[in-house]
Order: C-alpha cells, then sequence, then structure tokens
C-alpha cells in the first residue's frame, strides 16, 4: 500500500524530543520527502507497526498524525512546485 505520512509536532512539553523520536520513528519505515512528510510502500502489518510505534511518542493533545493510503502509487499524481527536491529520486 502506498502511504504519504504528515505529522505536526507541538514544541510545548518537550515538544522537540517528540519530534526527534516521531521523525526517527517514520524514517525508519519511509522516505523523507519535505519537512514533516513522508512516502512510501507499506504492507498493512507495517503500517500497523508504524503507528504502535508512533503511538508512545505523539501527544494526543498536542501533536497531530494524518496518514493517506491508495492502493497503488500509480493512482496518485505527484506535483512539485517551488524549489524541487524530491528526495526519493535519490534511489535506484
Amino acid at each position: 500500500m502506498y502511504v504519504i505520512l504528515v505529522y505536526d509536532i507541538s514544541f510545548e512539553e518537550n515538544g522537540q524530543k517528540v519530534l526527534s523520536k516521531v521523525f526517527k520513528i517514520c524514517k525508519k519505515y519511509l522516505h523523507h520527502v519535505q519537512n514533516s512528510v513522508f512516502e512510501g510502500d507499506l504492507t498493512e502489518y507495517q503500517i500497523l507497526a508504524l503507528k504502535a510505534e508512533l503511538n508512545v511518542h505523539v501527544r494526543k493533545n498536542l501533536d497531530s498524525i494524518i496518514i493517506f493510503k491508495s492502493r497503488n502509487k500509480k493512482w496518485l499524481d505527484k506535483e512539485l512546485w517551488g524549489i524541487q527536491e524530491d528526495k526519493t529520486s535519490n534511489f535506484l
């Protein structure tokens, strides 16, 4: 399943530490695209594992995570504006 994950971590209440942990977890499963945006292909099991790891650190009263899912990347058009820094193009 093709996944796009976007997060918004508040800097309140030790937020920098939470941000660092969330970033590392996301990078373990997905490709870092831009600031708080990650994308990649994951199985349902990997999505569940990712959610479980993030759930330990994300504060439900301060932070948010959105996961967009598509059965296949081909059903999604990707258009870049501004700085053309598509970090996913670095992979062979």
